[in-house]
């Protein structure tokens, strides 16, 4: 009977001994290096990917800039014309003001020359043929000539032209205002 002991003893140690392990390195774990190589693929796709959004990005860009740029000529050809035209109208009504003007005020010479003398009523006759002359300059020249003999008027004098850019700024201030 001991040595029947003695085998079942031998055979509890035996089992009772871990069973071996494989060797695993701590650094590269299962499947790395299969990892690492989806990594990269998926890497350089997307790199191929960015590359071609961004050529067809530019590509759209320089499209979108040509389109834009030929507007803007267009925009800036239609403003210049309608520019134009409204300052050949506001020359044109500018003209016909003042020569209105100059008809009140020559008809009104003959009342001021009861009421306040012959002397005023002159200076009203004066001041009528100053604005009908005026008003017929005006008439005869084109809107770059106005604008020529304007900017001379404000190099010759600009202490006078600020003044009247002010008084006329007030007018329209207080001609707008008002309206409300």
């Amino acid at each position: 009977m001991a040595e029947v002991k003695k085998t079942t003893a031998t055979k509890r140690k035996t089992a009772n001994k871990p069973a071996a392990k494989k060797p695993i390195t701590p650094n590269k774990p299962v499947g790395t290096e299969e990892a690492k190589t989806r990594f990269n693929s998926a890497l350089e796709e997307a790199k191929a990917g960015a590359a071609a959004l961004k050529g067809e990005a530019s590509v759209r860009a320089a499209a979108y800039r040509n389109e834009a740029k030929e507007r803007s000529g267009d925009w800036a050809a239609d403003a210049k014309g309608r520019a134009g035209e409204l300052a050949v109208e506001a020359k044109a009504k500018a003209s016909d003001g003042i020569s209105t003007l100059g008809k009140v005020v020559s008809e009104n010479a003959g009342v001021i020359d009861e009421k306040l003398g012959e002397k005023y009523g002159d200076y009203a006759r004066s001041a009528s043929r100053s604005l009908q002359e005026t008003a017929a300059k005006i008439d005869n020249k084109t809107v770059e000539e106005l604008s020529e003999d304007a900017r001379q008027a404000v190099r010759k004098s600009p202490g006078a032209a600020v003044g009247i850019a002010a008084v006329l700024g007030f007018m329209v201030a207080r001609l707008f205002s008002s309206n409300r």
